[in-house]
């Protein structure tokens, strides 16, 4: 095997690595540190599957590293970054054990339903064109969003977003994970208009709407693209 094969395997493995840093740094109470690592693993997922379209380099151990990877970048570090957000709520319930709060570890949740979500993606052959379930990488995304937007705001440390909208936010996006709902992805084979409309609205209102409202603005352009693919999702379909 040549040398170019071996180039997709190891973005994945970037995608691992900036999953792990994104851990180790929300847990050094480093929150939006800990989200640009998952905006670059994000990066680095996206990359892996480019190089591998790109030098016709695919292979079982590459879908199946890719999967492990995204289990970490994508369902432990966001399910983390949920745990602390749900910490600092200020309207927490008192509930723990061993010195652990019990009630946050319920975003977790986000970690098991990633890992269902990345299995029910690798034994199904349907999915080219569009994504069964929200995929693992637009939860985090979402998730990631969060400490982002709330710094740029000021309420980063001060439990603003409650614990109950976290469990809300927890519970909603481990269900789409795996429901049977159809989410457009973005491969086009063609960078026309025709064919391709849905995307390029997409794209054109997240990129309005991330120089408008900068950071605050990456949640609700996640929110834009549930909504466009409950609605629009077909029409991206060959």
């Amino acid at each position: 095997m040549s040398i170019r094969q071996h180039i997709p395997n190891v973005l994945t493995c970037g995608n691992l690595v900036s999953g792990c840093l994104s851990i180790l740094f929300i847990s050094m109470n480093m929150p939006v540190k800990a989200a640009i690592m998952i905006f670059v693993a994000c990066l680095f997922d996206f990359l892996d599957g480019f190089a591998a379209r790109l030098l016709h380099a695919h292979s079982p151990i590459g879908a199946d590293l890719d999967s492990l990877s995204d289990v970490v970048s994508s369902g432990v570090a966001p399910g983390f970054i949920m745990y602390w957000l749900m910490s600092l709520a200020f309207d927490l319930p008192s509930a723990s054990l061993l010195g652990i709060k019990l009630l946050p570890c319920l975003a977790f949740l986000l970690p098991v339903f990633s890992a269902i979500r990345l299995a029910k993606f690798n034994i199904d052959d349907t999915q080219k064109t569009s994504f069964r379930g929200l995929p693992a990488p637009g939860m985090s995304v979402f998730i990631a969003s969060l400490p982002l937007a709330l710094s740029q705001v000021g309420h980063l440390t001060d439990g603003a977003l409650g614990y109950w909208a976290c469990l809300g936010i927890t519970l909603v996006f481990s269900f789409m994970m795996v429901c049977n709902l159809r989410f457009f992805s973005f491969k086009m084979k063609n960078t026309k208009w025709k064919g391709n409309e849905v995307r390029w609205i997409f794209l054109i209102i997240a990129v309005a709407g991330l120089a408008i409202f900068r950071l605050v603005a990456l949640p609700f352009v996640l929110m834009v693209y549930i909504l466009m693919s409950i609605f629009f999702a077909k029409k991206t379909e060959d």
